[in-house]
């Protein structure tokens, strides 16, 4: 029980820290100009935190917890990259076919994103797990 908790929540720290700085430093502005009207000018915390609860939850069952059981860390940052990649990819693709002007660079900036960010939550989530 220890060891689960110990990786959802280094898993949870790592995602929510690195989407922070992607969000609100890196990318914020591009993502303003790309969806325009699109996009709140602040987010609704309530839902943001349900996802990310969820998201980093996800991210341990299927990506961190294989590599713990594994003992190792190569295993949770596959996982991680491929679930990143079908998470974000769903989402994004889904929005290119549906939403009349979603950008198709955003579509491959976005899912590029979400297999670093997977990975590298998973990857941590392994390590600080099986330390």
């Amino acid at each position: 029980m220890k060891k689960a908790l110990i990786a959802y929540i280094s898993t949870l720290l790592v995602v929510l820290v690195l989407d922070a700085l992607w969000l609100g430093v890196l990318m914020g502005p591009t993502y303003k100009q790309m969806l325009g009207s699109l996009m709140r000018d602040k987010p609704l915390l309530a839902p943001a935190a349900v996802f990310y609860l969820l998201y980093a939850l996800g991210v341990v069952v299927l990506a961190v917890w294989p590599g713990v059981t594994a003992g190792s860390v190569w295993r949770g940052l596959g996982y991680g990259a491929m679930l990143g990649l079908i998470a974000y990819g769903t989402y994004d693709l889904s929005n290119w076919a549906t939403l009349v002007g979603w950008p198709p660079l955003l579509v491959f900036i976005d899912i590029f994103w979400g297999v670093v960010l997977t990975a590298l939550a998973a990857a941590v989530g392994v390590w600080a797990a099986n330390r």
